[in-house]
């Protein structure tokens, strides 16, 4: 299980996702997530992945080896939404592929979703959630985030804080409680947590940040928000009919 999500901002894009996968109890890995492809300058677009490694592996593998070739590639689509149809057809030609065979495909779950964003020059910032049958929607006014993976526990706090006119520091923010609250509650999903802030029309190189279990400032925020919510919650005032 894995656990991503992606923003789209009036103040620009935030992504982030977990990097741990497992295939059991006993059998736990880091990978990495995020993937970033871009032409500092000229356009920015930032994969997230979940679902069956093997196929995300392929999809990532597959759209970085098209780079060096004179095919539609995420160096030379001409925006954001011929992005997300070239992702969506990858996600498609890996899963016809890798579960062609019903023997070996026999009750393995070949599905892998991606959240699709960044900016090319020319357009605004954009925001793509393709699904594993390789259609896909877009985020917009009314939902200017999307979540994969292990996505339940870290939903309530997003939705009550986030809106278009949040600033980038309030929406790392709260995608880091995000996370702590998945992390807490679900053991498939674990540090470190790769992010990285886009503001809009900077076309500066990329830099994600890698967030560990001794990262100082995640620590501190999630000790603060837990203090908080028992603070908060001992005020409450009891049931009268109870």
């Amino acid at each position: 299980m894995t656990y991503c999500v992606a923003m789209r901002l009036e103040a620009g894009l935030l992504f982030a996702s977990d990097s741990r996968t497992n295939a059991g109890v006993d059998h736990i890995a880091t990978y990495r997530k995020m993937h970033v492809f871009e032409l500092p300058g000229e356009r920015l677009i930032v994969l997230l992945s979940a679902g069956n490694l093997a196929t995300t592996q392929s999809v990532i593998s597959l759209l970085r080896q098209r780079l060096a070739h004179e095919v539609a590639n995420l160096h030379n689509v001409a925006n954001l939404y011929e992005a997300a149809v070239l992702v969506g057809n990858t996600v498609k030609e890996v899963v016809a592929r890798d579960s062609s065979s019903a023997t070996l495909g026999q009750g393995v779950d070949f599905g892998g979703n991606f959240i699709v964003g960044g900016q090319i020059r020319g357009e605004s910032t954009r925001l793509f959630h393709v699904y594993p049958q390789g259609n896909f929607i877009e985020a917009g006014e009314d939902t200017p985030y999307f979540q994969i993976g292990e996505s339940k526990y870290g939903k309530p706090i997003i939705d009550r804080v986030i809106a278009r006119d949040t600033s980038l520091h309030d929406a790392a923010k709260c995608t880091l409680i995000s996370f702590d609250s998945t992390i807490r509650s679900n053991l498939s999903v674990g540090l470190p947590i790769d992010m990285l802030l886009y503001p809009v029309d900077s076309f500066a190189p990329a830099e994600p940040h890698r967030i560990d279990a001794d990262d100082p400032y995640f620590n501190k925020l999630r000790r603060g928000w837990g203090e908080g919510l028992r603070r908060v919650f001992a005020k409450l005032p009891d049931a009268e009919w109870f």
